[in-house]
């Protein structure tokens, strides 16, 4: 039997929604039944998101504060902290006294964004020297990192620079339906500079080891077009032909499974994807692929106005550590009064612990 792998979980932004679902996801005895979950971040934020918590939720765990992974009691009901102490009590707004705790309304802070970004970076230094087997991120504010002094684009950027990785790319997943992004955070002008032969290989190589890494012998991989149409022969564009078409033969080359042998209309990709013709998607660009997976996993009740889900992940493939992540952001204008949702969450440790445990 394969021991536990350990998780370690950035909390977030501490004026975000982050300590909240961070708790609520840990609500939960199959939780540890699989996995031993370490969480980095501020024990002021965390006291008060259990707190809050226990008032709205009734959900009732405690604080273990660890300095290091070894300390852990990793035993439902108690939640383990490394404590990087950038908070205190007094930075966190008290809303406990009111009938319903309100929304803190701080937005993006330089307090936040510091805190947030050197939580990130513990949590890879720890699996960097492999005393955690997978890291697992809560959202936080790229405004608010940069405020503090960081400037990166978002968590890919941070992890590519802090493990020294070249090559890497952005699967987001929900369900049966995955993509790997050729270009993320660039405008929309630059990102069709970008798709180029060798970045459209390399995210084909990245789509089928990640795929093979959760146990997929033969992943069938989709490549969507960039242009209406796939550019109708050069007519609405040339990436297809110039590009692209050559990156897939040289994979189908190598032996990979592209079934379609060509590049896919955007407006069918994913339709197809759902329906079993492929595995993962290589997308050219952030919208391309973020817009059908928050279509699939973000769920509002409109009679009622609240979110019924919040699902999904985000993983930096071709790092040399596992990292996924939640497919949201911080939720400024709800943090702090209880009705975060926890679920993208608990998909992100779903599978950090397949990834993890593959890893060891």
């Amino acid at each position: 039997m394969i021991e536990r792998p350990i998780l370690g979980i950035s909390m977030g932004d501490p004026f975000g929604n982050g300590p909240e679902i961070t708790v609520k996801a840990l609500n939960s005895r199959a939780v540890y039944e699989r996995c031993k979950p370490l969480i980095v971040g501020d024990r002021a934020a965390m006291e008060y998101a259990l707190a809050v918590s226990a008032k709205v939720n009734g959900i009732h765990l405690k604080l273990h504060v660890v300095a290091s992974p070894e300390e852990g009691l990793y035993e439902y009901g108690t939640i383990d902290l490394i404590d990087l102490g950038y908070l205190k009590d007094s930075d966190i707004p008290n809303t406990l006294a009111k009938d319903k705790p309100e929304p803190f309304r701080l937005g993006p802070t330089k307090l936040g964004g510091e805190a947030s970004f050197q939580y990130v970076v513990k949590v890879i230094e720890l699996a960097m020297a492999n005393k955690v087997d997978a890291t697992v991120t809560n959202a936080f504010s790229k405004e608010a990192i940069n405020m503090a002094g960081h400037h990166y684009s978002g968590h890919t950027e941070v992890y590519a620079d802090y493990t020294h990785t070249k090559r890497y790319a952005m699967m987001l997943a929900h369900e049966d339906l995955r993509v790997v992004h050729v270009s993320t955070h660039v405008s929309l002008r630059q990102a069709c500079d970008r798709v180029k032969k060798a970045r459209v290989l390399d995210c084909i190589h990245m789509a089928n080891d990640a795929m093979k890494a959760i146990g997929i012998a033969n992943p069938k991989i989709g490549v969507a077009g960039l242009n209406p149409h796939c550019g109708e022969n050069g007519m609405f564009g040339t990436e297809e032909v110039e590009e692209i078409q050559p990156a897939i033969d040289a994979a189908l080359a190598e032996g990979i499974n592209i079934p379609e042998k060509k590049p896919t209309p955007p407006d069918t990709v994913f339709s197809k994807a759902l329906g079993g013709w492929y595995d993962i998607v290589v997308v050219m660009y952030h919208d391309q692929g973020h817009i059908p997976l928050k279509v699939k996993g973000f769920v509002y009740n409109k009679a009622e106005q609240h979110w019924d889900a919040v699902a999904g992940i985000n993983a930096t493939l071709g790092l040399p550590i596992v990292r996924v992540s939640v497919d949201h952001g911080t939720g400024y204008g709800h943090a702090g009064d209880g009705h975060a949702n926890e679920l993208s969450l608990i998909n992100a440790m779903e599978l950090a612990i397949l990834y993890g445990k593959n890893r060891r």
